[in-house]
């Protein structure tokens, strides 16, 4: 039981879990923002165009209500229905949206790291391409024979 413990701890208290905590919260957040703009900004223009005094009006009666018998309407919802498929619709968008930027930012990273790469790298051949260039300018040490011919021709020289 204390080893349950101790990894539930270490898992809890991960950067991981907070972050997904903190995503919980905020993705909350965001649908009541994206609800609250499909239903008091998007259904009623909705509903003035379909002519509707409320999108929520929209519904299948199957059984009226009867005061009488105590009995109460059951009905299908259409226009709610329609309203959490708008919000559904619209939280994918933005969702993908944002996946979508990411994403693209992580190309736009690895094709800056991969140029830098590039960059490194022909720098490094440019550096050894004129360190090479600069050994060949240096003059080359006589070679034995060079030297042994350089002798023998001072010495024909001091006997004639």
């Amino acid at each position: 039981m204390k080893k349950f413990a101790q990894d539930f701890k270490k898992f809890i208290t991960k950067g991981n879990v907070m972050d997904l905590a903190v995503a919980v919260i905020i993705g909350g957040a965001f649908g009541k923002i994206i609800s609250s703009l499909v239903n008091h900004i998007l259904m009623p223009v909705i509903s003035l165009i379909v002519g509707k005094k409320s999108f929520e009006d929209i519904k299948t009666v199957l059984r009226p209500a009867d005061e009488l018998t105590g009995v109460t309407e059951n009905a299908i919802y259409w226009g709610l229905f329609i309203q959490n498929v708008i919000d559904f619709l619209i939280i994918a968008l933005v969702i993908f949206i944002i996946i979508r930027t990411f994403a693209r930012m992580g190309e736009l990273a690895e094709i800056a790291k991969n140029k830098l790469r590039e960059e490194e790298l022909l720098a490094k051949a440019e550096a050894e391409k004129l360190a090479l260039e600069e050994e060949a300018k240096k003059p080359k040490p006589p070679t034995v024979e060079a030297l042994l011919t350089d002798i023998k021709a001072l010495l024909e020289k001091k006997t004639s």
